[in-house]
């Protein structure tokens, strides 16, 4: 299963910012740190909010940080929020898409079952495992 981009800088968010949760990093910062336009990041970021991964504040003293604990955001949560637009195949899109093979086909119920399967096991982690760590890297 491949994630959207959108997807991977969501979960890059969440794990720069569990690092240090009490710090406010502003969309410029997160940016410049993953060499990604700031209008995009702020795209991801808005839907990191509007699911209650982040918190967001305008103005002096704003910023981005993390709507709760790191150790209370499952993966599964966020990839399943964040991925709501990308089907994983055509015939999975909300409009049924265009597929001859719908009206036999036993594919969809198993890629769903094995797409279930990976946010299943995804569900298992939260964003505190991903989270950086200096002691990590010392050894």
């Amino acid at each position: 299963m491949r994630l959207a981009t959108f997807t991977d800088y969501g979960l890059r968010i969440l794990s720069y910012l569990a690092c240090t949760p009490e710090r406010r990093f502003s969309t410029g910062e997160l940016a410049a740190q993953f060499r990604v336009s700031q209008h995009h990041l702020t795209k991801v970021v808005q839907d990191l909010a509007r699911g209650g991964f982040v918190q967001t504040r305008r103005g002096a003293g704003g910023g981005i940080t993390l709507a709760r604990n790191p150790d209370q955001i499952r993966l599964g949560a966020v990839v399943r929020h964040l991925e709501r637009r990308f089907a994983l195949v055509e015939c999975c899109q909300a409009n049924g898409g265009n597929c001859v093979l719908k009206p036999r086909c036993l594919l969809k119920p198993r890629l769903l079952a094995a797409q279930e399967a990976f946010l299943n096991d995804l569900d298992r982690w939260t964003v505190a495992d991903c989270a950086w760590r200096a002691e990590a890297t010392a050894a």
